[in-house]
């Protein structure tokens, strides 16, 4: 099971445990506890393992939204940040909104009250509290083997909506959307008994070719629609009901839109089922929309479709949550594999036909900047650590540049190196199906293999680990030989992070190079290779059992190394996803487009303290401040996902992710909300950190000392 459950070692409470997802939460008692295994069929919604405890108080330490219902799932109550609320005795089931989705069940009365900090539970008595989770890891249920056929595609793709695990507007929740059946290219088309696709009187008309189908992939999950080729696409449904998936922009842009469209107002309807909150997006949107949503809540899905269809798709597109991810896909039928994990992330799909992308003008400047003659050195393996004359990677390699768009993240699904979005490839997703659970701590190996990038080597040492709520193992080696090289590869690691060299012949060490496509198997699961043209070394890794990581594309200069590598290194430990990370540390340094993710660069190394990473953006305007939050989602806090940020007087909730804002605070307000976790702060183009301001009492924003 992936769930498990300890006693705290160090004080009275019990350890929730994911050791899929590397997750963990702890419940503080009041009493020594000693968790005993229950039937996790006692709670009204699903979880993977459950335990009882007796205690007469259990604190969680952080701020979390608390909602309390009977034993049949109604809802009784909602607690959140500086309130409390006594509830008589009873059955009840208390939803916790902890990063491992947790629920506990009760047969008496209890006081629930959240303060600045923390959330605590207390009765009258010791009582028997059961405490059941779920773990948010899943994988396809069923594997559907299909031709190259376009038909056959389809039949394919129509079969994604077996995943969902409700057609009400909850199913914009990502805990109640599965994961798709894995797709395998065969002889035949093969569908198993297993896989039912639910009716819901919604049917995708496509153009019967790959790129069409690919694009439209997401929507027909989504939907759970049935997927049929017919002259001009259109979305249709039982009831007569007709939409155009077409319009200025093309096909794909359409399918977009509708996706988006339809996604959005189920997260509002959603509202007047299990969690009555109040939504920000709601409260903008609803006056200027006619929709009646307590009564669509109960209406067919294909009827609920029509009625958002209806509303014109401008009125909504400045308040719909920003896109995690677009996956640009080369459509060809062997990535008709990796579709189902694409879908998986609800990803807007693009084709893309790669016509090749001109290297030398975007690497013009940042050649000119490693020979600007500042003294610094490449992380080259040359002799002289100088660099080379030309950049053979570009002579010899096929680079892609997919089309910009305004989603949070991009990939890039098919063949040649990718421009500005990561390489996905099966291999990854595969193993991170594969990933073995750990009951151990995160453990990290740093490999530093050139005396001169020590600074670098002394960052990461003190970057690494730094969290007090979460358990560490750091590793830190020094100028490797070629077989303790190896051993550091093959040895089980959550992340490798190398600061050195990497050449055509592999990694450089102190008696030769390891070429790590020469590996059978890895123990690395994620890593950042910080050294020259890591590139084709980072795809050896994933094929031989990694899960992502972050290369290069070409030499850097040492001194941007040490830039981008402790930047990552911090985002990273706050709990942002591989991509993210990147695509916020590129602005750190002129050398930031030479990094790319190779891989599932949607794995995280640690968890965000808070449930979703953030990145703030602050203005000072005179003596107040003027806070922006961008959101990103992960794996486990996908889009759908709701937070509550608690700053200032806020009780509302914001779907992640993207913008949220703006809030206009005073000092002591932006202080305590800073205090609540180690975030990345934007302010007058420059990234700080919330502890570095609090510890400079906010200097560098107000630019004066107090």
């Amino acid at each position: 099971m992936p769930i498990t459950f300890a006693s705290l070692t160090d004080r009275h409470g019990v350890e929730v445990v994911d050791r899929l997802e590397r997750q963990r939460y702890r419940f503080h008692a009041a009493d020594p506890v000693s968790p005993t295994p229950v039937d996790p069929d006692d709670f009204h919604f699903p979880v993977g393992a459950a335990v009882a405890v007796r205690t007469s108080e259990l604190v969680l330490p952080t701020v979390v939204p608390v909602y309390v219902r009977t034993a049949d799932g109604d809802m009784v109550a909602e607690v959140t940040q500086f309130e409390r609320e006594s509830v008589p005795d009873g059955a009840y089931s208390l939803d916790l909104c902890t990063r491992i989705k947790t629920y506990l069940r009760v047969d008496t009365g209890f006081d629930v009250s959240v303060d600045m900090e923390q959330t605590r539970i207390s009765f009258d008595e010791p009582t028997d509290v059961r405490v059941g989770a779920r773990s948010r890891h899943d994988r396809p249920a069923a594997t559907v083997t299909t031709t190259t056929d376009p038909l056959d595609v389809m039949a394919a793709v129509e079969t994604f909506g077996s995943a969902l695990q409700t057609t009400d507007p909850e199913r914009s929740y990502p805990t109640l959307r599965g994961h798709p059946p894995a797709l395998a290219l065969g002889d035949e088309l093969d569908v198993p008994s297993t896989v039912d696709r639910p009716d819901t009187g919604v049917t995708l008309e496509l153009p019967p070719d790959l790129g069409s189908i690919y694009v439209a992939a997401p929507l027909a999950y989504y939907l759970g629609a049935a997927v049929e080729p017919g002259p001009a696409p259109r979305l249709v449904t039982d009831a007569g009901f007709e939409y155009a998936l077409t319009g200025p922009d093309g096909y794909e842009r359409a399918v977009e839109r509708t996706l988006k469209h339809l996604f959005f107002l189920d997260c509002l309807t959603r509202t007047e089922g299990y969690y009555e909150i109040d939504l920000h997006e709601r409260n903008v949107v609803e006056p200027h929309v006619d929709l009646d949503f307590a009564a669509l809540y109960d209406r067919p899905l294909a009827e609920q479709v029509a009625a958002y269809l209806d509303v014109p798709y401008a009125v909504l597109a400045d308040h719909v949550p920003d896109w995690r991810l677009t996956a640009h896909v080369q459509p060809t039928a062997d990535n008709a594999e990796l579709l189902p994990f694409v879908v998986d992330d609800l990803a807007i799909v693009r084709t893309h036909t790669p016509g090749g992308a001109d290297r030398s003008a975007a690497t013009a400047t940042e050649r000119e900047f490693t020979r600007s003659g500042t003294g610094d050195f490449t992380r080259s393996a040359s002799a002289d650590g100088l660099a080379r004359a030309t950049d053979t990677r570009t002579e010899r390699v096929d680079y892609v540049e997919p089309a910009a768009t305004d989603t949070l993240e991009q990939a890039w699904l098919g063949e040649g190196v990718p421009i500005g979005a990561s390489k996905l490839t099966a291999a990854a997703f595969q193993n991170r199906l594969d990933r073995e659970t750990t009951e151990g701590d995160i453990t990290i190996t740093v490999v530093q293999n050139d005396a001169r990038m020590e600074e670098e080597r002394r960052i990461a040492g003190e970057v690494y680990g730094d969290r007090e709520d979460l358990p560490f193992d750091v590793t830190v080696h020094e100028n490797l030989t070629t077989a303790e090289l190896t051993d550091a590869l093959t040895d089980r690691s959550d992340f490798f992070h190398y600061i050195g060299h990497i050449d055509d012949d592999g990694f450089a060490c102190t008696d030769g190079s390891v070429d790590v496509r020469e590996i059978d198997a890895v123990g690395v699961d994620t890593f950042l290779l910080n050294a020259c043209t890591s590139y084709d070394q980072g795809l050896g890794l994933v094929e031989a059992g990694a899960i992502g990581g972050i290369v290069t594309l070409s030499e850097i200069l040492n001194e941007g190394a040490v830039t981008m590598g402790e930047t990552i290194a911090r985002l990273l430990n706050s709990g942002f996803p591989l991509r993210a990370a990147l695509t916020i540390a590129r602005d750190e340094s002129i050398l930031g487009g030479q990094y790319i993710v190779v891989g599932d660069g949607g794995i995280t190394v640690t968890q965000a303290a808070g449930g979703s990473p953030n990145l703030l953006y602050i203005q000072q305007k005179e003596n107040r401040f003027n806070v922006n939050i961008v959101s990103y989602a992960t794996d486990q806090k996908g889009m759908g996902s709701i937070t509550v940020p608690f700053i200032g007087k806020n009780k509302q909730y914001y779907l992640i992710s993207g913008n949220i804002g703006g809030f206009e605070v005073d000092k002591q307000q932006l202080k305590d909300f800073l205090m609540m976790e180690e975030v990345p702060v934007r302010a007058d183009d420059e990234l700080y950190w919330s502890s570095m301001l609090l510890a400079e009492n906010l200097t560098e924003l107000t630019g004066q000392r107090s």
